[in-house]
């Protein structure tokens, strides 16, 4: 091969790279910031949607809560519920201070594997954000066009991360059934509270009245936090975590979508989240509590962030 072909061959080869490189930006532009409007007044200051479940227009989406999460990339992370086949694309309407400037993102659509063969299921929808603002608040939508001011806007959280106000928090899968075990509820509270636990969230679908009474107690002395989980008023629900092929639409009353949401939204509030049922716990075995404990796993384990416990029943 002359010189001059080979010159030629390494220009081919550097153009083709330097192509690639543009197309993929490009992509990445046209996937995550793909419009860009102002409005004459400003967006930022119309009403929160305050409920904890909130369904789109296409009644195919559920948005839960939208976090800020910058551990690899400036991102917001949206916690919400999807049917897996039929949601394909949504966006993310970002409002921008101090303008009201509406910056659109396409959302990339995580349907997490856990679903158990029903057809809803939890979801995460990450969307980049701009890089010109700090977002405080978003709006979903199934397309890059339309109306701002029709679509719901939902608060950015954990935006301003605040010091630690828990060493242990933990998040207890949906209270539905119009639970009634009191003894069970009060025997689990009080174990937490000697094993460490400061706060203990609860994501309440349905419960007695003696059970409300109950919860009122423990959150006036400061433990419990309810989110209300209407989920029942947008979904079929099965209290079965398996697809019993019934018409339902989802597993456990949105069990994982409960859990997924707590952790994100204690993670700048807890240094540890426990994932538990009310009839579980953590029991130590050669510590005396759950900070003993913790620090001798993480001695043992420092790289480690997520810490797997083997489940021991015992039948009644």
């Amino acid at each position: 091969m002359t010189a001059a072909r080979k010159y030629y061959a390494v220009l081919c080869f550097v153009l083709c790279i330097l192509l690639m490189t543009i197309f993929k930006s490009w992509m990445y532009i046209d996937r995550f910031i793909t419009k860009t409007e102002m409005k004459e007044d400003n967006c930022c200051e119309w009403k929160v949607t305050n409920s904890t479940i909130a369904a789109l227009e296409d009644n195919r989406t559920f948005i839960v809560a939208p976090y800020f999460d910058n551990r690899e990339s400036k991102i917001t992370r949206v916690i919400g519920i999807v049917h897996h086949e039929e949601v394909t694309a949504l966006y993310c309407w970002f409002c921008c201070q101090p303008d009201g400037e509406v910056h659109v993102s396409r959302a990339d659509i995580d349907v997490h594997s856990d679903r158990f063969d029903f057809p809803y299921g939890a979801a995460d929808l990450l969307c980049a954000e701009p890089p010109t603002c700090d977002p405080s608040y978003v709006s979903i939508h199934s397309f890059p066009n339309g109306n701002i001011e029709q679509l719901p806007r939902f608060e950015i959280k954990n935006r301003k991360p605040e010091p630690f106000s828990a060493d242990f928090t933990v998040c207890i899968s949906t209270m539905f059934g119009n639970y009634n075990n009191v003894l069970q509820f009060i025997q689990s509270m009080e174990m937490y509270k000697i094993l460490g636990a400061q706060r203990v969230v609860i994501y309440k679908n349905s419960c007695s009245p003696l059970m409300e009474s109950v919860l009122a107690f423990y959150i006036a002395e400061g433990t419990v936090e309810v989110i209300p989980w209407p989920i029942t008023s947008h979904l079929k629900v099965s209290p079965h975590w398996r697809f019993p092929k019934d018409g339902t639409h989802i597993g456990y009353y949105g069990q994982i979508t409960a859990l997924n949401d707590c952790v994100y939204r204690n993670m700048y509030r807890s240094r540890f989240v426990l994932l538990n049922d009310i009839d579980e716990i953590i029991l130590p075995a050669k510590h005396p509590d759950w900070k003993t404990m913790m620090r001798s796993l993480q001695e043992q384990n420092p790289e480690t962030g997520v810490f797997l416990f083997e489940n021991h029943i015992f039948p009644n």
